[in-house]
């Protein structure tokens, strides 16, 4: 019993790697059977598998190691549990031993059937008596954890020599250099484009000009044949999703055969119900790399009207803000709300392989979603973005309603009232009053009755007390649940919607393999890749961004963007700089946010020609919430406030270069042109001088420096929030003032700090500036009064907008 408590002392180790090897360990050495010493260690059993690709992707000797014994004892056993009992028990080998097809070398009896050959023993460059193995003892005591024993951990021959790569004089030229078999990530890349149907011919074509460009064979990828490619493409095409009649045995029978690719199973039973959980290794390591300190989303509903059982998609989101699926749960209609089931278990998946990710922020997009469950596991923030109830009225009001200008009035009412809302001021009277001024859209009106009305409530409820999530997350999601129906939704036969078994075998293969290779950065030389289900580009949003803004042109109540494709034609975007813009173009008729609106949108908020977006009116909320929150404790609030300035002082750094660059790449284009306005260079040197003379005149101290000529009342504290416009794109410092009087740099702009507001008032060089009699005792202020003004505010007034 000493070696077993010796054993169960040990601390089991999990390092925040994807992947991990016995370099990674500490191990142990531990009193074993007939006075040997076991080499041992502990590990989460989650993580045996990477431990095994982690060893098998040695530097000097890369290998594979197979299961070359295996030995399983039920969980419900009616054995009395001992210490020492072993739940499970698996002996790995390299894949180099331990028989030996060399010359002159040793093969267990078990496998003297080659001996009888007529030709000489097969893979004499794969089995060449390699001893390197270890041993995985699942205990009865703990479950949850892995005992591996690896005593014999070089790989060596029963000489003791080095048998197979860079080590092995005798393997340079053989196959014997390389791992045997292709990696795991280079035969899903293969297994990928299969599924989306690229021939076999072709898959090789590509690879045998990938080889002879790096001119040879570097590692055992390389060494893909044609007869491994075509005997995967025999096993994907002899595969059926009915695996029985009966659907729900059908899908016992895929869990049974996929466990690897399943993270939650729980069968029909008198409480519950039906709830599958499906997540490969590839969406487990994109949910690590982009969630952790970051957002997760959800598309809770897809399908609901054509499948057996509705999806629930888990998203991330990549370097591109496109949205990534990590995780399908497939569970139905009236259980889409049990998340606490399965959201647990997804997320001690994610904190097995990396005990250091930490999420964000969760999205929802279900106002009836369990909150607290979500918050309770996840520890974070919930978001909600309410993509869904804008594309469904933008939706169905171009479709019952005709007249686009109505519509255009309509759709702007429709997002003021949600605006209201958010901001906490309206109330479901908004949509009351929208319903009787436009009477005479009876169609559109019946439909909002009867679908929305009894929802509204919930919704109000969800906007008032959540932060939104932003146009660009909204436009990611949008461009997936788009995506997702043209790749999934796709079969003549419409009778396979009716079954579990198909959706979760489509799922696993053909649809994870299109969202594989839209990662995949060499997909482009497939032709494949140019059809419409496979190929996926930028969001909307992202798209819109990308457009000029010399293509925008304002007008009174609309905007036009010229098309990127055909210069000679413009779409009209009516509600500019709204959520709720309408645009003549397919895909925003379709329902969905198009990169007209977003562009136009853009430009709006960037001239201060519209408010804030419902995201920033939520952020913020958020930040005046903050300094309602006053610490009690001196030590916490100074803390607070030296953070506060740290992370405003850091923001206006990044804006104020940011700024500088913009500034120097103008100066240099109109120095190039020469177009250098003297003039008004003149005017505003007047101008400065005359402002100059009158606060003198006053007795007005002022402090002139990059365009704003400040002044001061010194026991203003409180400033109104409603300065906290979205118009104030970027910061400023109150360190400008000093920089000003350094540099004498006098401009044409003022600001004026009085008792409830934060002004800026525009001058015009003809223009003289009018200047209020402040008290020196009123103006004796110093800067840092004026950076805790700045800070007590929450906000910051750009001095080019107007207020």
């Amino acid at each position: 019993m000493a070696r077993w408590d010796a054993i169960l002392s040990l601390p089991v180790q999990n390092p925040p790697t994807p992947e991990l090897s016995a370099a990674h360990i500490t191990w142990s050495k531990v009193e074993g059977w007939k006075d040997t010493i076991d080499r041992l260690a502990l590990i989460p059993y989650s993580r045996v598998n990477d431990f095994v690709r982690g060893e098998s992707n040695n530097k000097h000797c890369p290998t594979r190691f197979h299961i070359e014994a295996r030995r399983k004892r039920s969980t419900h056993s009616a054995c009395k549990p001992k210490v020492d009992g072993i739940l499970e028990y698996i002996l790995y080998w390299c894949s180099f031993g331990p028989d030996d097809h060399r010359k002159g070398g040793v093969v267990r009896p078990s496998r003297a059937y080659a001996v009888h050959r007529k030709t000489p023993a097969g893979r004499p460059n794969t089995k060449r008596g390699c001893t390197c193995h270890f041993i995985v003892k699942r205990l009865i005591a703990e479950p949850s954890v892995a005992l591996i024993i690896y005593n014999k951990d070089k790989h060596v021959d029963k000489n003791g020599l080095p048998c197979h790569g860079s080590m092995d004089q005798k393997a340079a030229g053989t196959r014997a250099m390389f791992a045997p078999y292709i990696s795991d990530e280079f035969k899903l890349q293969v297994m990928s484009l299969l599924h989306v149907g690229v021939p076999v011919e072709t898959i090789m074509q590509r690879h045998t000009e990938a080889v002879e460009r790096q001119g040879g064979p570097s590692n055992r990828d390389d060494l893909l044949t044609h007869r491994c490619v075509r005997r995967m493409e025999r096993k994907i095409r002899r595969t059926t999703y009915e695996l029985d009649m009966d659907d729900a045995v059908s899908v016992r029978m895929w869990v049974e055969n996929n466990h690897d690719q399943v993270f939650f199973y729980e069968d029909y039973s008198k409480s519950d119900t039906f709830v599958l959980g499906i997540q490969t290794d590839w969406q487990l390591q994109q949910m690590i790399c982009y969630g952790n300190r970051s957002l997760l989303a959800s598309d809770s509903k897809f399908g609901s009207n054509k499948l057996k059982y509705p999806v629930y998609s888990v998203l991330v989101f990549d370097s591109d803000k496109n949205a990534i699926p990590v995780a399908w749960i497939i569970t139905p209609k009236f259980a889409n709300n049990e998340i606490h089931r399965w959201l647990g278990t997804l997320y001690h998946r994610v904190r097995t392989k990396d005990p250091t990710w930490q999420l964000g922020g969760f999205i929802i997009d279900d106002p009836l979603a369990d909150l607290f469950t979500i918050k309770e596991l996840l520890q974070c923030s919930v978001l909600i973005s309410f993509w869904r109830l804008r594309r469904a009225w933008h939706k169905n009001l171009l479709m019952k309603c005709s007249d686009m200008e109505t519509c255009a009035m309509m759709s702007k009412q429709l997002g003021e009232a949600l605006h209201s809302i958010c901001d906490g001021t309206g109330d479901l009277g908004l949509f009351e009053a929208f319903l009787e001024r436009f009477v005479g859209c009876a169609e559109f009106s019946d439909y909002f009755k009867a679908t929305w009305f009894p929802r509204l409530g919930v919704w109000i409820k969800a906007l008032r007390s959540l932060p939104s999530a932003t146009s660009e997350v909204t436009s990611a999601i949008e461009s997936y649940h788009h995506l997702l129906k043209i790749r999934l939704l796709n079969e003549k036969d419409q009778f396979v919607y009716q079954r579990a078994d198909w959706l979760v075998q489509k799922l696993s293969t053909k649809v994870h393999s299109y969202y594989w290779l839209d990662e995949y950065s060499e997909k482009e030389i497939f032709s494949r890749y140019w059809k419409d289900e496979w190929k996926r580009g930028l969001s909307a949003w992202r798209e819109g961004s990308q457009i000029p803004a010399a293509d925008i042109k304002i007008e009174p109540n609309c905007a036009k963007v010229v098309c990127q494709k055909n210069r000679e034609m413009a779409h009209v975007v009516l509600n500019p700089g709204s959520e709720f813009a309408l645009c003549d173009c397919t895909w925003s008729k379709a329902g969905y946010i198009c990169k007209h609106a977003a562009s136009s949108t853009k430009v709006y908020r960037e001239r201060g020609l519209v408010g804030p977006s419902m995201s920033m009116i939520c952020y913020n909320r958020a930040l005046m919430s903050m300094l309602d929150c006053v610490p009690s404790d001196c030590l916490v609030r100074d803390h607070a406030v030296g953070l506060a300035v740290r992370v405003r002082e850091e923001l206006v750094s990044l804006l104020c270069s940011k700024e500088k660059d913009k500034e120097i790449g103008v100066r240099e284009s109109q120095q190039s042109s020469g177009k250098i306005e003297n003039e008004f260079c003149i005017s505003k040197d007047d101008g400065t001088e005359a402002s100059e003379k009158r606060a003198e005149k006053n007795g007005v101290m002022e402090k002139s420096g990059d365009g704003l000529n400040v002044e001061v009342q010194a026991d203003v504290m409180d400033i109104d929030a409603q300065c906290n416009n979205e118009k104030s794109d970027h910061y400023c410092d109150a360190t400008a003032v000093n920089s000003a009087e350094k540099t004498g740099d006098k401009s044409n702009d003022k600001k004026d700090i009085r008792e409830d507001e934060i002004v800026d008032h525009p001058s015009e060089p003809s223009q003289q500036m009018e200047v209020v009699d402040i008290s020196e005792k009123d103006m004796c202020v110093s800067e840092k009064s004026l950076q805790d003004v700045d800070i007590a505010n929450g906000s910051v007034e750009n001095s080019d907008k107007v207020e």
